[in-house]
């Protein structure tokens, strides 16, 4: 039986991180870190717009690539979906390189964290508190746009995991 494939998006802050891995260590299973994290700190900067497509295809790669060690489900913190996102709200537009990639991408479940956390600062990794409402937004159009069924996750993570289990069914 292939592995079922978890897309975890939501704005910056919003537990995306703190949820993947917790899962995966619930359920002993592989996770794929947020690519972007490494990205800004290898470079010491933020991404600029010729950078969205190598960030995306980096990110699918490496869920291609745990795919193989994953048994029962592949936990993937954000997908090429929230670059584009991100590509839309501080670029004005999505590559049609990066829509092409966006569009390829499949996941069986897709889980929506609510920005319903405290909001901490990152560094050069999160965009300021007052962005995440406009990503969220944006997030939401995007789904509805591609008809992408998700399941909205919110409160602690106590919650959180429990509302995954029973998304699992588990």
């Amino acid at each position: 039986m292939k592995p079922v494939r978890v897309a975890i998006v939501g704005s910056a802050s919003s537990g995306k991180t703190t949820l993947a891995e917790a899962l995966a260590g619930r359920y002993r299973e592989v996770w794929v870190p947020e690519y972007l994290r490494e990205f800004v700190d290898l470079r010491g900067r933020v991404p600029v717009e010729a950078d969205q497509l190598h960030i995306a295809e980096t990110q699918a790669a490496r869920e291609d690539l745990a795919l193989a060690r994953a048994s029962r489900c592949l936990f993937c913190d954000t997908t090429p979906l929230m670059t584009a996102v991100y590509s839309r709200h501080y670029f004005g537009r999505i590559d049609p390189r990066l829509e092409a990639l966006v569009a390829l991408r499949r996941y069986d479940i897709t889980l929506l964290c609510a920005p319903d956390i405290p909001w901490k600062p990152d560094g050069l990794q999160r965009e300021p508190e007052d962005q995440s409402a406009a990503v969220n937004a944006l997030l939401s159009e995007e789904l509805v746009a591609r008809a992408i069924a998700h399941v909205r996750i919110h409160g602690p993570l106590a919650q959180r995991l429990r509302q995954v289990e029973e998304v699992l069914g588990n």
